[in-house]
């Protein structure tokens, strides 16, 4: 009753800055609380996925640092009007931290303090390269772009690099790993390319094994429903195997993978 009365005095531009007030209010309360400010802020990461549950978890102890963050994929689609939720989420669960976001389509209007959003294709290098320089280097970065395990695939070779140490990449929406409508072709998919990065965790355990850029940056890689959480960190944890056993490994390798 209260809220049409409200309605019904003020304009439909009034009554969104009302809301939005209100929202932000409660969100300064549930400010240490992802999966509090996803509902309020109307993103998806809860109810629809599940996901700040887990982000709670990696993130909590680096709330107050000065980060960059960036998120591929702002939400709405071709909706110029539409999207940031998770933008403002983030914004306000790292308070001192720049939230970046990019997308297909252009959606700048939506940038507000601390939060910048930017044209970009996901799997333009030359821009995505600029645009990390642009801001130092981001210390997370979320893909929930496209979800084409074409795309996925690229962007991740594109931007891991760029990635700060120690950071954080993460991939949301790893149910299109199985759908064929998304270019899901048996050898090539995202989670093929996630499951063959979890040999980087234990690479000096591999014989015969010249580690690569993944091999030496990779320290965990955590998987939870539909999404993936890499910790970029230096990986220079020596084996601990016996003399003996390394001898015998490397001797029956062959050469081979183990």
């Amino acid at each position: 009753m209260l809220k049409a009365i409200v309605k019904s005095w003020l304009s439909p531009r009034q009554y969104q800055a009302l809301r939005r007030a209100r929202a932000e209010c409660r969100a300064i309360a549930h400010s240490s609380n992802l999966s509090q400010l996803a509902q309020i802020y109307g993103t998806d990461k809860w109810g629809s996925h599940w996901y700040t549950q887990h982000y709670q978890r990696y993130f909590t102890n680096l709330r107050k640092r000065r980060l960059n963050i960036l998120e591929i994929g702002v939400g709405g689609y071709e909706d110029l009007s539409a999207g940031a939720q998770s933008l403002r989420m983030w914004k306000r669960f790292f308070p001192n931290s720049q939230i970046v976001g990019i997308d297909l389509y252009d959606k700048s209007h939506l940038s507000e303090n601390r939060v910048d959003v930017l044209q970009c294709d996901q799997t333009d290098a030359g821009r995505l390269s600029d645009i990390s320089r642009r801001y130092g280097g981001f210390d997370i970065i979320i893909d929930d772009g496209s979800h084409l395990n074409e795309h996925v695939i690229q962007t991740f070779n594109i931007l891991f690099p760029l990635l700060k140490t120690p950071g954080f990449y993460c991939i949301e929406d790893l149910q299109t790993a199985y759908w064929s409508s998304w270019g899901a072709v048996s050898g090539s998919t995202s989670m093929d390319l996630l499951r063959s990065l979890t040999n980087c965790v234990n690479q000096a355990e591999r014989p015969l094994h010249e580690p690569d850029y993944f091999d030496r940056n990779i320290t965990e890689i955590a998987f939870f429903h539909n999404l993936c959480i890499i910790r970029k960190e230096t990986n220079t944890e020596a084996s601990n195997a016996p003399e003996h056993l390394e001898k015998e490994s490397k001797s029956s390798a062959g050469g081979g993978l183990i």
